[in-house]
Formats: C-alpha cells, structure tokens, sequence
C-alpha cells in the first residue's frame, strides 16, 4: 500500500512497496530506489477514457509510477492537499488532481451547467473508491462544510473539488468586484445544497464567465 505524506506544503512524499500510483504527467521531481514510470492513456481509463475527454475537454495527462522505494511530487511549487476516501466519489477539476492511489478509479462527470476555469468544460474528474488523493492548490485550501440548513456559493475559479451528497447549480450573482465596477462581464456562481464538503483555494481563476 502506498504510504502519502507532505514534506513542507508544496511536496509530496510517496513510498512504494512493489504498488502503483496515479500522477499528473511530468509531476516527478525526485526518487530513490527501483522505480517505473509510464505514461497512461485517457487519464488512466484507457481508450474509451480518452475518447470521453476528448469530447468534454476535460484534460488529464496521468502517469504510472510503480516499484519500491520513494517518489517526490510537486507542480510549480503549489500547495499540495492530502484527502483520504472510504468508498466515497471526490469530484475535481483536472487541473487540481496531483496524485492518488492506483486502487482508485478515476472518471469523468458532468457536473450541469457552471462557469469553468480555462480549459476545463462543464466535467469534472471523479476520483471513487479507498485510498489517498493529492490535490493541488494556489495558496492552502480550504475546506468548507455545506448542510441542508446551510448552503453554500462559490466563485467558480476559486472551485477545486467537493464529496458527499451535494446538488450544484451555475447562477448568476454579484461579486465584490462587479459591484466595486471592477468586474469584466457577468459574474456567476456555483451553488451547493445538500450535506457535504467543498474545497476552495485563495486566489481565482479566469473563467469563461469573464473576471469573477
């Protein structure tokens, strides 16, 4: 079983023994001992994997490492976030997903219609099953409990990823900077009900919604 851990907040640290991880292509900064790398397909789901975001435009370059010994992760010295699933299905943008266990099963879902960071469409990548993903952040994440009592708005290009029972909906709404008259077009919003997690980090994306 792999074995994940955060040296600093910018690497991770990733100890093999004979198994397999899942990593954005081009992620590897460092390694000791015997390893392999190989480059997959269709983010790791093979021909119909890469079929289907080819389609969605939802892009994903994954690499293989597997052997024994140790592998360090980093991308463009952004904040790396561990998240441990029990059976449960983690939604998040591509752009965002460093690393996860080879047990897990990644996929593509659509996610209804919301604003989207450049390059990324209205799917979102799943990652299901047990095991440790690493997403990345600009600046730490955090995390933000939504309830029935309690929903939540977020500015899309802030958007990394969220789990549990959560409905979404693309809105329009007013953010600070459209009311300062700062705002570049018409602002939008995802909105999340339901009983469940959302992570967030601290700085925007451009989206195609124009300056959120």
């Amino acid at each position: 079983m792999a074995t994940f851990r955060l040296q600093g907040s910018r690497v991770l640290a990733v100890t093999l023994t004979g198994d397999a991880v899942k990593a954005k292509n081009g992620s590897m900064v460092a390694y000791d001992g015997r390893m392999s790398f190989k480059k997959m397909t269709g983010g790791g789901d093979g021909l119909r994997g890469m079929v289907t975001r080819r389609l969605t435009g939802e892009q994903m370059e994954v690499m293989e490492v597997s052997g024994q010994g140790t592998c360090w992760f980093a991308d463009r010295a952004t904040e790396i976030n561990l998240v441990r699933l029990t059976g449960e299905k983690l939604f998040v943008e591509a752009s965002n997903l460093l690393c996860t266990e080879a047990g897990l099963r990644t996929g593509t879902s659509f996610t209804g219609l919301r604003g989207s960071a450049s390059g990324n469409g209205l799917f979102t990548t799943t990652v299901e099953g047990t095991g440790q993903a690493a997403l990345l952040s600009d600046g730490a994440a955090v995390v933000l409990r939504v309830t029935p009592q309690y929903p939540l708005c977020v500015d899309p290009g802030a958007y990394i990823a969220h789990q549990g029972n959560l409905q979404q909906h693309f809105q329009s709404g007013v953010t600070f900077r459209t009311f300062m008259g700062e705002g570049g077009g018409e602002a939008f919003q995802i909105r999340f009900e339901g009983d469940g997690l959302v992570y967030v980090q601290p700085s925007e994306r451009r989206t195609v919604g124009g300056d959120l």
